[in-house]
Formats: structure tokens, C-alpha cells, sequence
């Protein structure tokens, strides 16, 4: 019995997840004044992508083929050791964090090969700016995990977010602060969303993560785009384990609450891009910068304690 409420954590992620973007949508058409896209609508496009026939390019290889298989396997493998409302994974184990971070880069890595694969300059261009940002974004998560295995003395996902409470928020409120923004900056790079990037562009001179996946079609540009709905889903409820740390007791209540802090990181989201304006390319590794130093600060304080 203890296996299946691992199980229904990772279901709903896998049927949930699409619903972020969603809601996203949503919050920017309201801001504007429009009616906006159906809130189901990443689901319906899902649907229409699979049935189709994809078209490859006479110039690609395998690479590319594999690229969004890869990509999405190490995504639906990251599930597994990502904590669900502060309660245990599927998989925990002492360092799960780094597994994370690896499983992350593998993914990053795989779609960049299929875009170098295509020999498409724009593609090119995208998968250039698409690691130089990882640069950046990368330490300060890895910092930021590692300052928050310090504040709770866990070695693990499972452990760092099932250990917070009220109590922690009251002992180290500004270590979770610092820890809070940098991971939500962590979040809008890496699921390309402004002021970091524009998913809703489509001038290649300025597109980052979508200049990647500018030749995919089909199934496999389903692939990507389920991927990028779980990992906005990833790093939302990474966000959510911090800012509710409440452990009622009851399994479905936690679930209920964290649902719901998971539609608020969406909506922020859908604010913030309501709000404001996409950074220009060379000032999006200072962003990042802000988020390493964030993390950077949180450990040094943490240290200091």
C-alpha cells in the first residue's frame, strides 16, 4: 500500500502538468483584456500533434530523432525523485538532488544535439544561447538545493521538503527567502518564459528554446512540448514545497493545498509576464547572475547560523 500514493503523485504530474500552461495563458489574457486560449488547450494541441506524420529534413541523422525521446525520457525519470506536497518520491535517496541536475542536463544536452543536428543556422543560434544561459542557471539551483540540504540537514528531495515547517520558515526566513527567489528566477530561464525568454515569439533572431525546436513536427514535437510542460511542473512544485511547508497529516488535504500552490506558482507566473517586458539577450545572464547570488548569500548565511 505504501507504493500507490508514490504512484498517484506521479500520475498526476503526468496528467496535471499540461493544466500550468494553461492557466498561464489564462492570467496573461486577462491582463490584457482578451478572451484567451482554452484553459485545455496545451492538451488539445498534444492530442493534434500525435496523430500526425513527422518530416525530417534530408540533412539529419538519428540525433535528431532521439533528441525528444531522450529528452522526455530523463523529464518522466526526474518525476520520480521529485518530492509531491512535502511527502516522499517514488525513488529517495541520499543525494537525489544531484541525480536531478544530471537528468536536467541530460535533457538540456539531447535537445541541443538535435539542434545542432538540423545544420540550421537559427537552431544553431538557439542551442548557442541556450547553453551559454545554463552557465549561469545551473550553479544557482545546485547552490540553492545545497544551502536547503544545509538548513534542514537532509541529503535528500524527500528529506529537505518534508523537513520544513512553519518552524523553519520562522528560524531561517531569510535563507528560504533568498532560496524562494532564486529559485522562481531558476524557473522563468529555464522554462523559457520573459523576462528570460518569449515562448510566444516567433522571430528566430531572438528565440532561445523554441529556435530549437523549430524543425520538429509531429509526435516528436509533442515530445517536446509535454517535456516542457513537466518541467515547469518540476520546478513549481520545488517552489510550492517551500512556501507551504504544511504537513496536516492528511495525504489528500496536503495534495488538495499543494494543487492549489501549484495553480498560484502558474499564476505568478502568467503575472510576471503580464508585467513585464523580455530582457535583451545581453542582459539575461545578469538575471541569472541575481539568482546565483541569491543562492550563494543563502548558503553563506546558513553557514554563518
Amino acid at each position: 500500500m505504501e507504493i500507490i500514493k508514490p504512484l498517484l503523485q506521479c500520475l498526476a504530474a503526468l496528467l496535471l502538468s499540461p493544466l500550468l500552461a494553461g492557466v498561464i495563458n489564462r492570467v496573461k489574457a486577462f491582463f490584457s483584456g482578451r478572451r484567451g486560449q482554452p484553459l485545455l488547450q496545451l492538451y488539445l494541441e498534444l492530442y493534434k500533434l500525435s496523430r500526425k506524420t513527422p518530416v525530417y529534413s534530408r540533412t539529419t541523422t538519428w540525433v535528431f530523432k532521439a533528441g525528444p525521446v531522450i529528452g522526455l525520457s530523463a523529464l518522466l525519470a526526474a518525476l520520480a525523485v521529485l518530492p509531491f506536497a512535502g511527502r516522499p518520491s517514488f525513488l529517495t535517496f541520499e543525494g537525489d538532488f544531484i541525480f536531478l541536475l544530471y537528468l536536467l542536463g541530460l535533457a538540456r544536452f539531447v535537445t541541443v544535439l538535435a539542434a545542432l543536428d538540423t545544420g540550421s543556422a537559427f537552431e544553431g543560434m538557439g542551442a548557442s544561447r541556450e547553453m551559454q544561459f545554463a552557465v549561469f542557471a545551473e550553479p544557482a539551483f545546485f547552490l540553492g538545493l545545497a544551502a536547503l540540504a544545509r538548513v534542514t540537514g537532509q541529503g535528500s528531495l524527500a528529506g529537505m521538503f518534508g523537513a520544513l515547517t512553519g518552524e523553519s520558515w520562522r528560524t531561517a526566513a531569510p535563507v528560504l527567502a533568498l532560496l524562494t527567489a532564486s529559485f522562481f528566477i531558476v524557473l522563468l530561464a529555464e522554462n523559457s518564459r520573459v523576462p528570460a525568454d518569449d515562448p510566444n515569439t516567433h522571430l528566430e533572431l531572438t528565440m532561445i528554446h523554441e529556435a530549437m525546436a523549430l524543425d520538429h513536427s509531429g509526435p516528436e514535437l509533442a515530445y517536446i512540448l509535454y517535456g516542457a510542460a513537466l518541467k515547469l511542473w518540476l520546478f513549481a512544485s520545488l517552489i510550492a514545497c517551500m512556501v507551504l511547508p504544511r504537513h496536516s497529516g492528511s495525504w489528500v488535504l496536503d495534495s488538495a493545498l499543494f494543487g492549489l500552490a501549484l495553480l498560484g506558482m502558474a499564476a505568478a507566473v502568467g503575472v510576471v509576464e503580464s508585467i513585464m517586458a523580455r530582457l535583451r539577450l545581453t542582459k539575461v545572464p545578469y538575471l541569472l547572475i541575481t539568482a546565483f547570488a541569491f543562492s550563494s548569500l543563502a548558503l553563506i548565511f546558513q553557514l554563518g547560523r
